[in-house]
């Protein structure tokens, strides 16, 4: 009988082979910035402002000289963006003053810039130095604990060691973002699409 943990891989697997971060970026420190605006919003709109910031400052020295109100008109429909375009302004400079412009392998480094916690940190290390990483959101914590890998209640740290546990290092990347996509596009919080799920027999939320 196939066990719980690889009866999900194989689903993922199904429906995400080929999973990839939807934020859009080209530098690796556009990365860092938009994952950090994508706090409490979606990536979809995430993609929509930093289309224009990026292409009216496109590197770290502009956008380190920006001003402030303008970077907060451009990212004002993500909402909580009087801090967000401050902490763009600060990583920017950041960036430059304490690493020549590179966002580095470092997570001591990340968590210590504005914005940018634990969660953010795993999406830069895992995306741009695949380093074996699973950032624990909404998404991943709702899917998580519907099918059992977490607990209610569990904080996400726990689950991040909890998912870090049952699935392989060498796969952490991959099922990062196939649990993003599984609950952002068929797990949703609301009307999630139960009646096609291969995962509803062991779904603490079909049950």
């Amino acid at each position: 009988m196939i066990g719980l943990t690889n009866k999900i891989e194989n689903y993922l697997d199904e429906l995400f082979p080929n999973p990839r971060c939807e934020l859009n970026y080209t530098k690796d420190y556009e990365l860092v910035l938009a994952v950090m605006l994508s706090a409490q919003t979606t990536d979809k709109r995430v993609n929509m402002v930093t289309n224009i910031l990026f292409s009216k400052y496109p590197n770290l020295e502009a956008l380190s000289k920006a001003k402030l109100e303008d970077i907060t008109q451009i990212i004002r429909p993500i909402g909580t963006f009087n801090k967000k375009a401050s902490n763009v302004i600060e990583i920017a400079t950041r960036l430059l003053q304490d690493c020549h412009g590179k966002v580095p392998n470092n997570r001591e480094y990340l968590e210590s810039l504005p914005g940018v916690g634990r969660k953010t940190a795993n999406v830069v290390l895992s995306n741009l130095f695949n380093e074996p990483c699973i950032a624990v959101d909404t998404h991943v914590t709702r899917v998580s604990i519907r099918l059992g890998l977490a607990k209610e209640g569990d904080d996400p740290y726990t689950i991040e060691k909890k998912l870090t546990k049952k699935f392989k290092k060498e796969d952490l990347c991959k099922r990062h973002h196939q649990l993003v996509l599984f609950g952002r596009y068929h797990c949703m919080a609301r009307k999630p699409q139960c009646a096609n799920c291969q995962l509803r027999d062991i779904c603490k939320y079909k049950k």
